[in-house]
């Protein structure tokens, strides 16, 4: 079992309990997903960036991901329906929380000049987003094999109703939020 899990059901979950005064356990906001989402604007062009990033997602993730597609034609970026855009990963359970702990642990502290994560990429419903600029702050991804750096959003999707259940939260798994 996750380090991370049992530090959500043995400190957060009372914790949460004791300022919002949930009634039952169950009410308690919980984290559901987290989507891990890299755009490739070349893959349209050449297969081997969507390939590349394939490879760097599912290295960080430890999940395969899917080849995301174009929902329609747009001609200002020269993508027509159905090209390959980018790659994204949906992670729940286990694989969620060892990715969250990797991310809060080992990938943001590597982050150059860090001093901590907005909070305020709430999006009114309890979800909240970040980017990354690079994929390399993972210990995971070779910088010799990186074949172009490139960002990726991550998003947090939890069962909290409002965005300061959220925050309270992904400040109890650590997430370090600027002041």
């Amino acid at each position: 079992m996750s380090n991370f899990k049992e530090l959500y059901n043995k400190q957060i979950v009372p914790s949460l309990m004791d300022e919002y005064k949930y009634s039952s356990v169950m009410a308690v906001p919980r984290l559901e997903k987290i989507v891990i989402n890299m755009g490739v604007g070349e893959g349209s062009k050449d297969e081997k960036f969507i390939n590349a990033a394939i490879k760097d997602l599912e290295q960080i993730t430890g999940q395969k991901p899917i080849v995301t597609k174009a929902h329609k034609s747009i001609a200002g970026f020269k993508i027509r329906e159905g090209q390959s855009i980018g790659v994204k990963v949906t992670l729940r359970g286990e694989n969620m929380y060892n990715f969250l702990e990797k991310l809060i642990r080992i990938g943001l502290p590597r982050v150059r000049d860090f001093r901590g994560v907005s909070g305020h990429s709430f999006d009114g419903h309890g979800n909240y987003t970040i980017g990354i600029k690079e994929q390399l702050i993972f210990p995971e991804i070779e910088y010799d094999e990186v074949v172009k750096v490139r960002g990726m959003d991550i998003v947090f999707v939890t069962t909290a109703k409002t965005n300061d259940e959220a925050k309270s939260l992904l400040k109890g798994f650590g997430m370090p939020f600027k002041n």
